[in-house]
């Protein structure tokens, strides 16, 4: 028998409360223990669907879209991201999840506006098949208390302070620090609702029963008291002088900012170890530790960039080299990126058109967004059978071209 197509449909706040209901199921957690936090408080209605099944009528998946400016190299660029993709466990293995991605994609397209869709994936395998790839890696550290760490210049005359963190009192006035912090990093989101910049302020009552205290706030200010870093974090209890500092953000704008955060965030009394939250793979930290291998560096997936429009996308970022290519791209779910495009571009600028000339690479547009933020390399592509190379004199200067100084990274999880 046939199994009739999820049918896709807008979604308000008068949903709610199943929403409510499928994200609990999908994700496994509960509201009653959420605290005052609720996923409601950044979700946009505007961009929030629904996928519905007959048999009976049913709300079988939700997910909602966040209008964000991401850093690219060299530029900036309207993203679309997505999020609470989610599936209730009955509904599995019918199309719910490719059918909502596919209108994903095709509602940003529509609009126009943003190049590009981003997300988190909560499992790696799930995404490369709807045409996202792997643009971010992230590091995690877990420091012992008191690990080494050189000296900074500028340190003196910054003062620190300690509360207990307030999404009311703080969410705006760390998001200035945010704000300044991020520029000229690739991937790194802006908070543009109040829901969003509240969200990391969220202190579930879970980790409370779990014996993590109240969320903390840390911030380093400098002359006129302006915050120039803080840090989110809580201690578990771990016994005796074994308890763990658990660093959710970490955020400075200058390095002697940084220096005295973590300079703080390692010195905790009854505390034996500190675990960092998402790095970037060439975070100022990991040059101010004095052992690095002694952090237990662990590697992980972070942020999923899905190129919508080609052209666009491929124009509006910059290039570390000059660039001339034609590039191949193979599309399925976006009909309108599928062909041959050719691509001039440099440091100050870039252009891309349709071509029917010969192409150099060839390459399903899952493999053009894990290299649009700089992070991972063609040549490293190429050499994993990834994309298919028409002309290897020219592998090593596109390569270059797309690789960018400063490594992909967003740190905020949405």
């Amino acid at each position: 028998m046939d199994v009739a197509a999820p049918k896709i449909l807008p979604l308000s706040a008068a949903d709610a409360p199943a929403v409510e209901d499928l994200l609990q199921w999908a994700f496994g957690f509960t509201v009653v223990d959420a605290g005052e936090w609720s996923p409601f408080d950044s979700i946009s209605w505007e961009r929030t669907f629904g996928a519905w099944l007959d048999d009976p009528w049913r709300l079988a998946g939700v997910n909602t879209t966040h209008s964000f400016d991401v850093p690219v190299p060299g530029a900036t660029l309207p993203a679309a991201g997505v999020s609470w993709v989610g599936v209730h466990p009955r509904d599995r293995r019918r199309g719910v999840a490719t059918a909502m991605l596919r209108h994903h994609l095709h509602e940003v397209h529509d609009r126009g506006v943003e190049p590009l869709s981003l997300l988190f994936a909560s499992e790696a395998g799930i995404y490369g098949r709807y045409g996202y790839g792997m643009a971010a890696t992230e590091l995690q550290l877990a420091l012992g208390r008191g690990v080494g760490l050189r000296d900074v210049a500028g340190t003196e005359g910054l003062t620190v302070s300690f509360e207990r963190a307030d999404a009311e009192r703080h969410a705006e006035l760390l998001y200035e620090c945010y704000t300044v912090a991020r520029v000229g990093r690739p991937g790194w989101v802006d908070r543009p609702t109040t829901g969003l910049r509240r969200e990391v302020l969220a202190d579930p009552r879970w980790r409370h029963r779990l014996g993590g205290e109240v969320l903390r706030l840390l911030t380093v200010a400098g002359e006129g008291g302006r915050i120039r870093g803080y840090a989110l974090f809580r201690r578990w209890s771990g016994g005796p002088n074994a308890g763990t500092v658990e660093v959710v953000e970490a955020v400075a704008v200058d390095l002697a900012a940084y220096r005295v955060l973590w300079g703080r965030l390692v010195d905790l009394d009854l505390t034996s170890r500190i675990t960092t939250p998402r790095l970037a793979t060439d975070d100022p930290l990991l040059h101010l530790l004095l052992d690095v291998p002694a952090a237990e560096p662990k590697l992980g997936h972070n942020l999923w960039c899905r190129v919508v429009d080609v052209p666009a996308a491929l124009a509006g970022r910059r290039y570390a080299a000059p660039v001339e290519a034609v590039l191949d791209v193979t599309d399925p779910m976006c009909p309108w990126n599928q062909g041959r495009w050719r691509l001039v571009g440099g440091p100050d600028g870039a252009s891309c058109e349709s071509t029917d000339d010969a192409p150099q690479l060839r390459l399903d547009v899952r493999e053009l967004g894990a290299v649009y933020l700089g992070g991972q390399a063609l040549h490293a592509l190429a050499g994993a059978g990834l994309v298919e190379v028409g002309d290897e004199g020219a592998l090593a200067g596109i390569s270059t071209a797309f690789g960018w100084p400063r490594a992909p990274l967003c740190p905020a999880v949405f």
